[in-house]
């Protein structure tokens, strides 16, 4: 995957806390700590995205949905 450079404002207090975490080595480099943290928490929006969307289906519906196309999957199966 290709890379851009881009530039950004920070609060000073953020800024502390990411050099913390490179000083410590739990990321090689700030762009890594902020590449890592905005990939998770686009990751944790988009598994949001998909729980409101869930949320939206009708249980019973699909039920009756999945047990219609098993039965019609049964029917074909050769009987053992």
């Amino acid at each position: 995957m290709s890379s851009s450079k881009i530039a950004i404002s920070l609060d000073s207090r953020v800024l502390e806390e990411i050099d913390a975490l490179v000083r410590n080595q739990m990321f090689p480099s700030r762009s890594r700590a902020i590449q890592e943290a905005i990939t998770e928490k686009l990751e944790r929006l988009n598994r949001n995205l998909l729980a409101q969307e869930c949320a939206k289906l009708d249980p019973a519906y699909e039920q009756a949905l999945a047990e219609e196309d098993l039965q019609e999957e049964l029917a074909e199966w050769p009987e053992y």
